[in-house]
């Protein structure tokens, strides 16, 4: 029987592929199988799933909408590419952190928390109104007057208007209310004259902060404020603006607290200069509002209750509990949408994310819960033939949890969907259907397929992936003995339980256990801050297009003043962002066209050539260069000419030098941090951070987005940082770090109320020779022992 006309389109044909390091690259990807794309990290593989395909796929499906809807979705450019063919609906699952915006929940982000409002505005008693009356983002408005409606003859009306929200008017809607500690913001032994006041700026003979005070005539300035009556203190902190005379001049007195918050506390934190910043996270304390108990919501909405539970108790519980508090709510007038909130959350649990609660802000998730949490809406979708595209789904995961993270994938497979994984553990690479191999190297050495095929065939190609498929990391012949230990007692932040331990100092210490056992809880929320602990956790970089390698590490700093020093110019001449900018792209080095609803349109500027600077300032030279040659250089050609001879600098040497040993080498020290993968951001933050002057680093999953090429280079670099006197404390899940630790501290043993207790303290062959934990068990089989 001759095949029918519409079964010929089994494959995504792309061809001619060129975003970001792409050479030319021309695969077929088979529909309704699952293709897991490797390679080196920076190898390209992101620019093809994500920048390619998938790019195309919701750029047509975009077109389809009308104009007027065009114009509210983000508009996106056709990718570089001659030809692609075949593509279905992209459903793309990434790796970007959720918004950190105080407001935003796992239930809010889900809408859990929309099906769960609706649910106790029609079952909640006493009933307090519509599903906003339990809405944390929706304020309770009460109005009164007169309109007048434009109609026939324009009468005048008297109304009222009424709107019931659910959020607490004290904290609106946050939780939590900020709160000033007063001794860090002034000496109580001290008068005003004496320098009282400890707050960044305030100097005694500044008429504008201090002598303001002073001779206010409110206060005695040599009175030591210990000392004050109870209305002095309030004229010093509270009291309201009122005019007063300085040494003959007109000003306007303010109370000291009111003066801070308009000054400092309403500014962005991540804006600010460092030593306000430091002030500002010393002097300000947040704590659980007394309103609400923290729970966002107004009194009347947690006075509506369901079988004795108000929403609040719902969203405090544990998801797997409140699944089974839901399924036992038989209501046939609510039905269909019991059956939708139970499905939801049951898919929760499905997914290994039962322990969340859905009052958790969604800013706290790591990368891989946040990336799970997003795919709660598309499991039991009933759509298929859709292209589900993912990066790195096993983040963050044990290897526990990676075996149910691959079942996912099949599922979604095996319902007739095309599967697309971005992915560096071989626990996934195998069981993919076809593998696509992206290399031989990264950046400008990448952007070619070195091998498709089946995942026998890749462990037999010769190519990077396929000869480290098998690696595995054996044990340490002997472990590192410790010089000190940091004691940790009473630890109980999120789900810890009264944790007692103590983390060896001098040695790798691993900190392991599954998704949720409160392993970041232990290193981040109870490791006393300040005792020279640097911490590189999962946050993102934040980054424009005008930011590159050379600006976030301080690179350019250096490069300005030597090449202004060699010039007899000013610095800001050889900076984009300043006054050496090629005046036509403002240093952009691309000129953006916005067109409205369609994809804005960038093109090289012609005047500077993408150099991004004043012609003028090309002229200036140093090391027989010009700064838009030193920035077009990669890490490895920077460090040779940064080293010696001509180029010598040797504080820029030492930067570059940090980059090289994390294995950026291949990165322009020019190129837009936008263009960046995860893996390369979050070691770019860690070259960053070598440089801080601090005895214990504290590392945040740092294998995330590294190949297993790149895993031995990165654990070659901690070992460097341990034998040259630091502590490093590592959160970690892959094996190979866990093998190469000296000392391991396992959580468990489950997740949520399951966890929150160390099951294991002991070097890694104890751990593999007791195997009595999850942990111990994967580590075994890995190790082979």
């Amino acid at each position: 029987m001759s095949q029918h006309a519409a079964d010929s389109h089994d494959l995504i044909r792309v061809h001619g592929a060129r975003v970001n390091n792409l050479k030319d690259v021309s695969v077929e990807l088979p529909k309704r199988r699952l293709t897991v794309f490797t390679g080196v990290s920076g190898s390209g593989k992101s620019s093809l799933v994500f920048g390619t395909v998938a790019a195309e796929s919701q750029r047509l499906i975009n077109e389809t909408y009308s104009a007027f809807v065009q114009g509210f979705m983000p508009s996106l450019a056709r990718p570089e590419v001659d030809v692609l063919e075949g593509l279905t609906t992209a459903i793309i699952v990434d790796q970007q952190r959720m918004g950190a915006d105080p407001r935003s929940t796992v239930g809010t982000a889900t809408d859990a928390n929309a099906m769960l409002r609706i649910l106790f505005s029609r079952l909640g008693q006493p009933h307090v109104g519509s599903p906003n009356a339990f809405s944390f983002n929706v304020p309770s408005v009460t109005s009164a007057g007169s309109i007048t409606v434009a109609r026939g003859s324009g009468k005048t009306e008297k109304r009222t208007f009424n709107m019931v929200g659910g959020m607490c008017p004290r904290c609106e809607g946050r939780g939590s209310v900020s709160d000033i500690d007063l001794r860090e913001i002034y000496d109580e032994t001290k008068s005003i004259s004496e320098g009282a006041i400890t707050v960044p700026g305030y100097k005694v003979d500044n008429i504008w902060t201090v002598k303001i005070f002073a001779e206010s005539g409110f206060l005695d300035p040599d009175k030591p404020i210990g000392k004050y009556t109870q209305k002095e203190l309030h004229d010093f902190l509270y009291k309201e603006p009122t005019k007063v005379k300085v040494e003959g001049i007109n000003l306007t007195y303010e109370g000291l607290i009111p003066k801070i918050q308009k000054s400092m506390l309403s500014k962005d934190k991540e804006a600010m200069q460092p030593h306000i910043r430091a002030f500002v996270e010393r002097a300000v304390t947040f704590t659980s509002c007394p309103e609400c108990g923290g729970t966002r919501l107004a009194e009347q909405a947690r006075s509506s209750k369901i079988k004795g539970i108000n929403i609040a108790d719902a969203c405090a519980m544990e998801i797997r509990d409140l699944a089974t508090w839901v399924k036992n709510l038989d209501e046939p007038s609510v039905a269909p949408l019991l059956d939708k909130l139970s499905h939801t959350l049951d898919s929760f649990a499905e997914i290994g994310l039962g322990y969340l609660s859905l009052d958790r802000p969604s800013g706290t998730l790591s990368g891989g819960e946040a990336q799970r949490v997003k795919m709660v809406r598309h499991l039991g979708s009933a759509l298929t033939d859709t292209t589900y595209v993912f990066d790195e789904p096993t983040t963050g995961l044990h290897p526990h949890d990676i075996q149910r993270m691959n079942d996912l994938l099949l599922r979604l497979r095996d319902k007739g969907n095309t599967v697309l994984v971005v992915e560096h553990k071989p626990e996934t690479i195998v069981i993919a259907d076809h593998v696509v191999d992206l290399g031989p190297g990264a950046g400008s050495a990448g952007g070619t397929v070195c091998f498709e095929g089946t995942v026998e065939g890749l462990r037999s190609s010769g190519t990077i992936t396929g000869r480290h498929f098998d690696d595995r990391a054996s044990l340490k012949e002997s472990v590192r003995k410790p010089t000190g230990r940091l004691e940790i007692r009473g630890a109980d932040a999120h789900n810890l339980k009264k944790v007692d331990v103590d983390i060896p100092l001098g040695v790798l210490v691993v900190v392991t256990g599954v998704a949720g056992s409160g392993k970041s809880s232990l290193v981040h929320g109870s490791i006393p801050r300040g005792a020279g602990v640097v911490s590189i956790d999962q946050g993102a970089i934040k980054g424009s297009r005008r930011s590159n390698p050379a600006t976030y590490t301080g690179l350019l700093e250096p490069i300005r003043k030597v090449f202004a020093k060699a010039n007899g110019v000013k610095p800001a001449l050889f900076s984009a962002n300043s006054e050496g900018a090629c005046p036509a792209c403002n240093g952009a080095g691309v000129i953006y066209t916005d067109l409205g609803m369609m994809a804005g349109v960038a093109t090289t500027c012609d005047e500077c050539e993408g150099k991004r600077f004043d012609a003028s300032v090309l002229d200036y030279k140093f090391g027989g260069k010009d700064i838009s040659e030193v920035l077009a250089m990669s890490v490895t050609e920077a460090e040779a000419f940064f080293r010696e001879g001509e180029g010598k600098i040797p504080a820029a040497h030492a930067i570059v030098k940090r980059l090289l040993d994390v294995g950026l080498g291949y990165l322009g020290i020019g190129q837009t941090l936008t263009s960046l993968s995860g893996g390369e951001r979050q070691r770019l933050k860690l070259a960053t951070h070598m440089a801080e002057k601090g005895g214990t680093y504290v590392l945040d999953e740092p294998t995330a987005g590294l190949h297993l090429a790149d895993v031995e280079q990165l654990l070659g670099l901690l070992d460097r940082l341990v034998d040259s006197g630091k502590s490093v404390i590592v959160v970690e899940h892959h094996q190979a770090v866990m093998a190469h630790a000296d000392w391991i501290i396992d959580l468990g043993p489950g997740a949520g109320h399951d966890g929150g207790r160390i099951v294991f303290e002991g070097t890694p062959a104890e751990l593999v020779a007791k195997r009595s934990t999850l942990t111990g068990e994967h580590l075994a089989a890995y190790v082979g022992a």
